[in-house]
């Protein structure tokens, strides 16, 4: 049977079609190859000018600095370095041939995955915790004093082991940097990191102290008056009697605390000592420190739990000095949030008043914290890393380490503003302050320069594909890699759907531009702003990035090389040539 017109037709325009389909993928193919030929080209040019000595670090490196959290372990606001219970940082392995390991007897050491760590805190009252990575050489040093201990504590503490290789999630749970870590969880909640010898002696030591009656008897008013005057701070818990549930949840409670002494009393007289009535309703608690708030009176119910939340809550200043041995207090506190004065030591006096009376009112929701901007030690750097510039005193808030946002006081340093500034942070009204470097004056440069204040304007303008550079002064990656991100610039200047920019991450910030170490090539692909951003893993040359964005970007582009100049004519040639031929026939 004969096609029809119609068909033939049709069939016609679909081979059509598909000629110009793959024709289109051809040349699209055809111009990539061509516009990479002529950077790698160009790129071998330049190094030739240069005598072929010009050599760049490619590999995907990148420095870690968070100076914040430096303070956590306060020794390293001297030395940069270490966290997370000091441990030996993953540099990229040994050099050499690697020597066999002694045999280890590691049969008391429990080996935890996600499968079993939670029922394994939970089911011992004391459980000892290490997070290591196979090739740490420290781990592997502590490994047969870990496991002699293990043996030796067995009945009063069990200890495990986690390769937080294998196990991320846990890793990033607890917030691991280096290993070995090493955590004492008590009744499956974490309460302190090990930080003393890694020997078996010392960890035993440790142990058995943390394990021992953490509850001592008050029984004559002798013994009270002696714990009144050497203890800087004590818990009293006055009971219908020294045995039975009472002391038991009392007991629990002082297992979760550290840095003060519990007692209990089943007596009125002793418990009038303590500042307690004697008709008052028991079980009773108090807590007493030698500070400005002297005693804090429990008012919850009568439970572990409970009193360990009070106790954490009142037991510190009602505002902690930053200092070497107040850095602690605020970073191991199991309140996060901060509320933080800045201000000189010659202003201090007015300030600190204030903020210890707003204090009392937000217990357990903040810890208050004092910076003397004027110490050469620590005020400038930690005024620093929060952004705060200029001598005035100033208030904010900050949400702790894993959040990291800031909420700066707009107006005078009275209790109603401060306290006003609290209730609204807890009631989520308050928008975050961000740092930024002024606005640059000119911008019209290859790489385009973006500070906190510009961020949304360029990064997240939706017509534009943004590849922005998240990069430190101090990085040697980062001196290493801008002639070539200069380079790339350059080359994609007259593209203006791409812009290619750089932000200096220790002085900046944005909600969209964290940064994992410097530097961070994060790409902002245009009319998808409202996702994250693609973190560009490939090596750091022109021709490496260049393919990234042809791949990634939302708007094609193609390269804009240089013309090729056109062929001049000697003057002398043409003369000769105009005067041999006139344009006409002789006749």
């Amino acid at each position: 049977m004969a096609s029809s017109p119609t068909s033939r037709i049709s069939l016609l325009l679909l081979v059509s079609f598909l000629l110009l389909l793959v024709n289109s993928r051809a040349s699209s193919v055809s111009d990539l190859d061509e516009e990479l030929a002529f950077l790698a080209a160009e790129e071998s040019k330049e190094q030739q000018s240069h005598g072929g000595h010009e050599e760049h670090d490619h590999h995907i490196g990148h420095e870690e600095h968070d100076q914040y959290r430096d303070f956590e372990n306060y020794d390293d606001l001297e030395e940069q370095g270490g966290g997370g219970g000091g441990g030996e940082y993953h540099h990229g392995g040994y050099e050499g041939e690697e020597e066999p390991l002694p045999t280890v007897d590691e049969k008391d050491v429990a080996v935890l995955t996600k499968d079993n760590f939670t029922e394994f805190v939970r089911n011992n009252s004391f459980a000892m915790v290490e997070f290591y990575a196979p090739w740490c050489g420290a781990c592997q040093a502590l490994a047969p004093e870990y496991a002699a201990a293990a043996t030796e504590l067995k009945g009063v503490a069990a200890l495990a082991k986690i390769d937080a290789t294998e196990e991320g999630d846990l890793a990033q749970k607890y917030e691991i940097q280096g290993f070995p870590t090493v955590f004492l969880f008590v009744d499956g909640v974490m309460r302190k990191t090990y930080e003393g010898e890694r020997t078996k002696d010392g960890i035993v030591t440790w142990l058995k102290k943390k394990a021992s009656p953490s509850i001592h008897n008050i029984t004559t008013k002798e013994e009270a008056e002696r714990v009144l005057s050497a203890e800087p701070k004590v818990v009293l818990g006055f009971l219908n009697s020294l045995v039975g549930s009472e002391s038991e949840e009392l007991a629990a409670a002082s297992r979760l605390e550290d840095g003060l002494s519990f007692y209990q009393t089943a007596s009125p007289d002793i418990a009038k000592l303590f500042d307690i009535e004697t008709q008052v309703k028991r079980p009773a608690l108090v807590l007493l420190k030698k500070e400005d708030e002297k005693l804090a009176r429990f008012d919850g119910n009568f439970t572990k739990t409970a009193i360990a939340e009070f106790v954490s809550a009142n037991k510190v200043p009602l505002v902690i000095n930053f200092t070497r041995e107040g850095a602690s207090l605020i970073f191991e506190n199991s309140v996060k949030n901060q509320l933080i004065l800045f201000a000189k030591a010659n202003e201090s006096e007015k300030h600190l008043p204030t903020l210890r009376e707003v204090a009392k009112s937000f217990k357990g929701k903040f810890v208050f914290v004092y910076v003397q901007m004027d110490n050469e030690d620590y005020g400038e750097a930690v005024s620093g890393f929060f952004g705060v510039t200029g001598t005035a005193p100033k208030v904010l808030v900050y949400t702790g380490n894993e959040d990291m946002r800031k909420f700066i006081l707009d107006g005078e340093l009275t209790v109603k503003n401060i306290k006003t500034l609290a209730e609204d942070f807890l009631a989520d009204k308050l928008k975050p302050f961000y740092k930024s470097d002024p606005l640059p004056e000119n911008n019209d440069g290859d790489v385009k320069i973006i500070v906190g204040d510009n961020f949304d304007e360029i990064v997240l303008d939706e017509s534009k594909d943004v590849l922005l550079e998240i990069y430190a002064p101090w990085c040697g990656y980062c001196q290493s890699f801008e002639p070539i991100y200069n380079k790339l610039g350059k080359y994609l200047k007259g593209i203006d759907s791409l812009v290619v920019a750089k932000m200096d991450g220790t002085s900046n910030e944005h909600p969209r531009a964290k940064a994992d170490g410097f530097p961070t090539i994060l790409f902002f692909p245009g009319g998808n702003k409202s996702f994250d951003p693609i973190t560009v893993d490939v090596d750091r040359t022109v021709v490496e990035l260049y393919k990234f964005l042809k791949k990634h970007a939302s708007i094609p582009f193609k390269l804009e090389k240089p013309a090729t100049p056109e062929p001049v004519i000697s003057t002398k040639k043409a003369d000769e040539k105009i005067e041999g031929d006139s344009g006409k026939d002789e006749l």
